[in-house]
């Protein structure tokens, strides 16, 4: 099955996180050299909504920009939620002290990337795809272009041999259960591929739109599962879906969008979900005090450059979940730093 039913003799975690995290740096670049955050919350502590009043920042990367702070131990939060900066912060991200390296950032200032921070920050809306200042699009609608769309298909797919199978083992026992599954916003069908190898009896429809379908189709008939896995051509937010499968799958989904896209996604899977369904979100999510996993903040930081999204905690989800009328069955961590 292509690997699909296997897993690695080595864990390709921290393979991962490189890729994942590599925007994080200009993150924090631009609140140290363009915005001097830590300067300002030495001042006057503030929470979420106060700091991006303070500084005319759109929430959603704002709550990235603090959440990577958080993690890494520069900002802390007090029991009202005003962050303020840690001991290590006002020794070294603060003018002022002998120990100061904002300097050292201030040479980065400059980087492109940096840059397409202080737009979505201020703006909220998502940077080109990469920092390219000649692409057309951001990220969701480049993914309209053929070229694009192949290239960034084949890069989740390979990624997904890999989480596809421990996604599979964790939740194997669902999956005895239930017997179609409906992968919403499936890129290349890599999950509903690696379920449905991982559990004979599952047949699965892979949901997704041009030229993204085509892609899919390709891949599965590549891994032999055309007879069990099926793609059906449509934009998820306003084309209908499929019905009567018992089991419907956001993977690496849901981080893509905010929480209004989120919620009408979570309701339309509550209208066409066969009675007594299960849905399945499988993301890479931060705990629920956002203290960490320092590796899903580092990752968050390019969904919030390029997509409509960032990382979510797990919590949150559960209450988008409850407020679209789900009941959670709760978290389980699979491997890659998902869950």
């Amino acid at each position: 099955m292509n690997g699909l039913d296997q897993v690695p003799a080595t864990d390709p975690t921290s393979i991962l996180r490189y890729r994942d995290g590599i925007f994080a740096i200009d993150l924090l670049t631009a609140a140290v050299a363009e915005f001097r955050l830590f300067d300002a919350l030495r001042e006057k502590s503030g929470t979420l909504a106060e700091v991006c009043d303070r500084f005319g920042w759109d929430e959603r990367p704002a709550d990235t920009l603090l959440t990577l702070c958080l993690c890494n131990g520069y900002l802390d939060r007090d029991e009202n939620g005003a962050f303020f900066p840690s001991a290590m912060a006002l020794e070294h991200l603060c003018q002022g002290s002998p120990w100061d390296l904002t300097p050292y950032y201030g040479s980065l200032r400059d980087r492109p990337v940096v840059q397409d921070y202080v737009r979505v920050l201020k703006t909220g809306r998502p940077a080109h795809w990469a920092g390219l200042d000649e692409a057309s699009d951001d990220w969701h609608g480049s993914m309209l272009s053929e070229d694009f769309a192949r290239t960034f298909t084949a890069a989740m797919d390979c990624r997904g041999v890999f989480l596809g199978k421990k996604l599979a083992d964790t939740v194997a026992g669902i999956l005895s259960g239930c017997s179609q599954l409906l992968d919403v916003g499936g890129g290349s069908g890599v999950y509903a591929c690696a379920l449905a190898a991982n559990a004979p009896h599952l047949e699965a429809v892979v949901f997704e739109q041009a030229p993204v379908d085509a892609i899919a189709r390709e891949k599965i008939e590549e891994r032999g599962l055309s007879a069990r896995v099926r793609v059906e051509t449509g934009d998820m937010f306003s084309d209908p879906w499929p019905e009567g499968c018992d089991l419907h799958l956001f993977s690496n989904v849901m981080h893509d969008w905010g929480r209004d896209e989120i919620l009408a996604l979570l309701r339309r899977s509550r209208e066409t979900l066969a009675p007594g369904g299960k849905v399945l979100v499988h993301e890479a999510f931060l705990d629920p005090d956002k203290r960490g996993p320092l590796p899903v903040a580092e990752y968050s930081c390019i969904l919030a450059h390029s997509t409509q999204g960032r990382c979510y905690a797990w919590s949150e989800m559960e209450a988008f979940l409850a407020e679209a009328g789900f009941r959670s069955l709760g978290y389980r961590p699979t491997g890659g730093d998902r869950g």
